[in-house]
């Protein structure tokens, strides 16, 4: 997987809190490693690391585990933390989950965007990039030449939880790699959604809760 430089920021927009049943991705309160069950979505959280030393918790390829403590005060929340390597290339880790299992196309046609809470631990690198895999940048989408180069957008976290929306039609793929490159996100074939920290050598500390569909209330 090639790596470029970031575009520029998200257009991050104020939203509605969309508390409808249709549009909670997973708030985490259950404490299981699946996503919230609705509409067809029933995909679970995952890990993932580079093969470089790069060192992850929730180990990759191993069954997620929830952490104790999320925004406002609730249950739980998906965390992720390690070390990324100082050798190698490419470097990254992160979480994320599928909307479907077995994975497969889902059809977010009818929402506008993603919004979830997010923070960094303290010594914690703070750059993340959210990741939104779709048919044209899965490889599982049997579309792709060059892989991986998903819509997102780049993100800075802080100590403290902090809501972010970015509707997809501000998602963009990362300059200069990647093949196709599309104009938009296809948003009728989403994959899942991640996080993603690439700094070499940097300690990173990463929770998110709270993740939904946006859209509600037109």
């Amino acid at each position: 997987m090639a790596v470029a430089g970031p575009p520029p920021g998200p257009m991050t927009v104020p939203d509605k809190d969309c508390t409808e049943p249709e549009y909670l991705i997973d708030d985490c309160e259950d404490g299981d490693n699946q996503i919230a069950r609705h509409g067809g979505r029933n995909g679970y959280w995952y890990t993932f690391a580079d093969s470089h030393g790069t060192t992850i918790t929730p180990p990759a390829h191993s069954k997620f585990i929830m952490s104790h403590g999320g925004v406002h005060d609730s249950k739980f929340a998906a965390h992720c933390m390690g070390k990324i390597s100082s050798k190698g290339d490419p470097l990254y880790a992160g979480l994320g989950f599928s909307f479907t299992d077995p994975k497969g196309p889902y059809d977010a046609s009818s929402y506008t965007g993603i919004s979830f809470y997010a923070k960094a631990g303290t010594s914690s690198a703070k750059t993340v990039r959210l990741k939104v895999p779709d048919v044209n940048t899965d490889p599982d989408g049997h579309v792709c030449k060059e892989c991986f180069n998903d819509f997102g957008a780049d993100l800075t976290l802080t100590d403290a939880w902090k809501k972010y929306t970015i509707p997809f039609a501000a998602m963009k793929q990362m300059k200069d790699w990647g093949d196709p490159n599309p104009p938009a996100i296809n948003k009728s074939k989403l994959y899942g959604m991640q996080l993603q920290v690439n700094d070499e050598g940097a300690d990173y500390d990463i929770w998110i809760d709270d993740i939904r569909f946006t859209g509600c209330g037109g």
